[in-house]
């Protein structure tokens, strides 16, 4: 708003990367801003996911009442930390899983002086 009480036509847009659904909500609103998450058609009861991507980039001046689109997961290709289970093929046994005896020492040999 211009201190005459006058909006703005533009607004800048907020990073919301980071943030849990909830708090990019509010945080868009407070700027005059709409959120749409096109990954989550459940988005306005989402609340603790936190936002992975957004577009338009923060700091990117738009007309106020745009769309901002947020994402929740990782699309195919760009990162996430992938799976955090073992899967199979396991590997062959025997190598390092297998415990080996500990060698022998020959028995020490004294000589005797004749």
């Amino acid at each position: 708003m211009t201190p005459d009480g006058r909006h703005t036509p533009d607004v800048r847009v907020p990073r919301l990367v980071g943030l849990m659904a909830v708090d990019a909500r509010e945080s868009a609103r407070a700027r005059g801003l709409f959120v749409h998450a096109p990954d989550r058609p459940d988005f306005p009861l989402v609340v603790v996911d936190h936002v992975v991507r957004q577009y338009p980039q923060p700091g990117a001046e738009v007309p106020r009442d745009s769309v901002v689109h947020v994402w929740f997961d990782f699309g195919e290709g760009e990162g996430g930390g992938g799976v955090r289970e073992p899967r199979g093929p396991r590997p062959p046994t025997g190598g390092l899983g297998r415990e080996l005896e500990e060698p022998r020492t020959a028995p020490a040999v004294l000589l005797s002086s004749p």
